[in-house]
């Protein structure tokens, strides 16, 4: 390139700090322009009186995808981040029994044999059969699907065995370990999407698999402290990054995005239009009605959505000798799944989620006390539930549960800070189209080419990234889509970049 392409990047998010790394490690003029007064959208934290807390993801799988980004960046992530390897991964607590799987997998075989007698003969089916599917598939994540032909690739023909067509997750665990208590503890990772295992598509049985073959990881910091070091990294090859600086619009010509409009007025005008947003919320309030076809706000309606989260952030006037991830399933965890994804209620019977990271990682609490990450799985704003009413019922419900499962009777009392997020501040707060959390679902008429594309299908000159788009939700997906967007703007003017792709 002879004079910069200028790009801009709507939203620093995962996806959009991803684009913004690389295309500006190539030589584009990039300007990011984010809303809020910190990077990260659902990877940014919370401060409250000394307690830090992640908003959103806290596992990090698949970290050579993370490795691999910084590296096409011109960095190394060891140099920016610390990152601790957790194992036990976490611990799932059911009502009658407790397991904690490890990475190592001839101790997680014995764990089986100890805990299921009898059934750690599948754990082998599962490692032998889950890493072809994912050898297979991942490949195919890789790539954008933005044209009919893309959908012939060889890479896309050789997996489409491994598909498992009309099953389910849980139908695909079920067969390897015989006993749903088992099959549950390598099938509750849809949640990762927000989806039921007796939904979600059977692919993504290759979900568990994945942190078994690379492990889970804890950066110290915080998961936020990654949308944080990326951004430095942007900056450090020229990216600028607008922090209070929300996007009014979109600028549509003859089908083309032409730049945006910010809020205060001012029009910017760029070569390529990269969308960082919510997807459902960039739809319905920075493309201007007139210019959709495909995606009317009429037509979100009909797209099937993810659950939402309800969310507790507890600042603790004590440690807690807890593990750093810990899953709680409600004693009829179908019957809760259900009501999340078919019957749109609140279960009395709760599952949830509780991260304890302080232990881990002193530089999230003062000393001598714990701050106690809370997600719980519920349905998104399409339920008839008023927040407005619920959110403390539901509170007290949450606390209740955690004191009972988990023998924390003294939480209520030693609560010194808190902050909730219901359905609805998703949308308001965070500006997550109907509060979910995990963007549109992931079942097959929602994906690859039938997902909203990397090239955005509505407009030319315009980019796609985040879990709204292929290949889905989750960090490493999430910074697939950014590699995506900028490997296309990037071969569109002809510049040539290196890859560290040697994931599979």
């Amino acid at each position: 390139m002879t004079t910069p392409k200028k790009i801009i990047v709507i939203g620093a998010g995962p996806g959009g700090l991803t684009a913004a790394m690389l295309l500006s490690r190539r030589g584009f003029q990039v300007e990011v322009y984010e809303k809020q007064p910190q990077v990260g959208g659902r990877n940014s934290h919370i401060e409250m009186n000394g307690f830090r807390f992640d908003v959103g993801p806290t596992f990090l799988m698949l970290k050579p995808v993370l490795d691999e980004v910084f590296q096409e960046a011109g960095k190394k992530s060891d140099d920016y981040l610390k990152f601790i390897k957790l194992d036990p991964m976490y611990r799932l607590q059911f009502s009658s029994f407790a397991f904690e799987p490890t990475a190592d997998l001839v101790h997680m075989k014995q764990k089986i044999k100890d805990q299921f007698p009898g059934l750690e003969a599948g754990f082998d089916r599962y490692v032998q059969k889950e890493s072809l599917r994912f050898e297979k598939m991942y490949p195919c994540l890789q790539k954008h699907y933005s044209t009919l032909s893309t959908m012939v690739s060889k890479e896309l023909l050789a997996a489409l065995p491994y598909l498992s067509l009309g099953k389910s997750v849980f139908d695909i665990l079920l067969g390897y370990f015989k006993k749903e208590d088992l099959a549950l503890c390598f099938s509750f990772q849809t949640k990762y999407l927000g989806m039921s295992a007796w939904e979600c598509p059977a692919a993504f049985s290759m979900l568990s698999y994945i942190e078994y073959a690379y492990g889970v990881y804890h950066t110290l910091g915080g998961l936020s402290e990654i949308s944080t070091q990326m951004a430095k990294v942007a900056q450090e090859n020229g990216a600028r990054i607008h922090l209070n600086t929300p996007v009014r619009r979109i600028m549509i010509q003859n089908r083309c995005a032409q730049g945006v409009e910010l809020e205060n007025g001012e029009k910017i005008e760029a070569d390529e239009v990269i969308v960082n947003a919510d997807f459902g919320h960039a739809m319905t309030h920075l493309v201007d009605p007139e210019n959709l076809r495909k995606y009317t706000p009429e037509k979100l309606k009909t797209k099937r959505l993810s659950c939402s989260t309800f969310m507790l952030y507890l600042g603790m006037d004590r440690s807690y000798d807890l593990p750093h991830h810990t899953i709680v399933f409600a004693r009829d965890y179908r019957g809760n799944v259900l009501d999340i994804f078919n019957r749109q209620r609140l279960s009395e019977d709760i599952s949830f989620y509780v991260r304890n990271a302080s232990p881990s990682d002193p530089t999230l609490a003062p000393p001598g006390k714990s701050g106690l990450y809370v997600l719980v799985p519920v349905p998104n704003r399409r339920a008839p539930i008023d927040w407005s009413r619920e959110c403390a019922p539901f509170r007290e419900r949450v606390l209740e549960s955690i004191q009972k499962r988990l023998g924390l009777n003294d939480l209520k009392e030693k609560i010194l800070v808190e902050k909730v997020i219901t359905p609805d501040e998703w949308q308001n707060e965070y500006f997550v189209y109907e509060g979910a959390t995990f963007n549109l679902a992931h079942n097959i008429s929602q994906m690859i080419y039938l997902r909203p594309r990397n090239k955005f299908e509505e407009f030319d000159r315009c980019y796609l990234v985040g879990g709204g788009t292929h290949p889905g939700s989750g960090l490493p997906t999430i910074y697939e889509s950014g590699r995506i967007a900028a490997n296309m703007i990037a071969r569109k003017y002809g510049v040539v970049f290196e890859s560290a792709n040697r994931m599979v």
